[in-house]
């Protein structure tokens, strides 16, 4: 699993039967700093994640696996919305205190 920040919304008036009624999001995923890293990505929402949340994803197979059908044609999934983060260097920590300046 990886860490990654919602940053938009994916609108498909057409999809694969596979994903019908599942939102779409694109998310911008992060480093061990909390830095962007890469581009953003499209991901299948499987736990209702809303705008600048911070959540975790899977990619390849194992992203079908948190979705109704495990044969839908998706390389990532959110899996969760982070509420905090452990750091063994700085115990553990509020998301809001970590995520409170602008992460884009």
């Amino acid at each position: 699993m990886k860490l990654a920040k919602v940053i938009g919304t994916v609108v498909a008036t057409i999809k694969d039967p596979g994903i019908q009624g599942l939102k779409i999001l694109m998310i911008q995923p992060l480093d061990e700093k909390y830095k962007p890293v890469g581009g953003p990505i499209a991901a299948m929402d499987t736990v209702q994640a809303g705008p600048q949340e911070i959540v975790y994803y899977t990619l390849a197979k194992e992203s079908t696996l948190a979705l109704p059908n495990p044969f839908a044609p998706v390389d990532a999934a959110i899996t969760g919305i982070v509420d905090e983060v452990h750091l063994e260097d700085n115990g553990i920590v509020n998301k809001d205190a970590i995520f409170s300046k602008e992460v884009t």
